[in-house]
């Protein structure tokens, strides 16, 4: 009887605690969006420490910020160094209105494409994906639209 009350407590308590990271996760990205000061390298160095769990806010974060946040945030996802951020770099690199952001996702995603491994083979099918895209005249609108033939 003692040994199922310890058990049903320790439920109980396990099952209240509640997983942060969601929030602590959109805290450090709050910071990297509207922050250029010495706050930021601390955010992104923390924000890289909750790995892939990270991107997806990050991702949504990105079609929102400024240039700025923007590349704060490409910033988080070099920190974060998981091939899982390679779709989110190639579409950024071919469809982003600012070329300082094309360039930094790009160049992100050459730097990796020298590295053995799941990084390195997702970086470098995403470079060939995008410079096929960007042959057949895909692009950010205004920059390389695509014609209608």
């Amino acid at each position: 009887m003692r040994g199922l009350t310890a058990l049903a407590l320790l439920l109980s308590v396990s099952l209240g605690c509640e997983d942060r990271s969601y929030r602590d996760i959109g805290a450090e990205i709050n910071i990297l969006t509207k922050r250029s000061d010495a706050l930021v390298g601390p955010a992104r160095d923390r924000l890289a420490g909750f790995h892939r769990r990270a991107i997806p806010q990050i991702e949504t974060a990105l079609h929102t910020a400024s240039p700025t946040g923007k590349l704060n945030l490409i910033a988080a996802l070099s920190a974060i160094h998981d091939e899982e951020t390679v779709p989110i770099l190639r579409h950024f690199a071919i469809y982003d209105s600012k070329a300082e952001i094309r360039n930094a996702c790009e160049g992100l995603l050459k730097g990796w494409a020298v590295a053995p491994g799941p990084l390195g083979d997702a970086a470098r099918a995403a470079i060939a994906r995008m410079t096929d895209k960007r042959a057949r005249g895909e692009g950010p609108l205004g920059v390389n639209p695509v014609v209608a033939k």
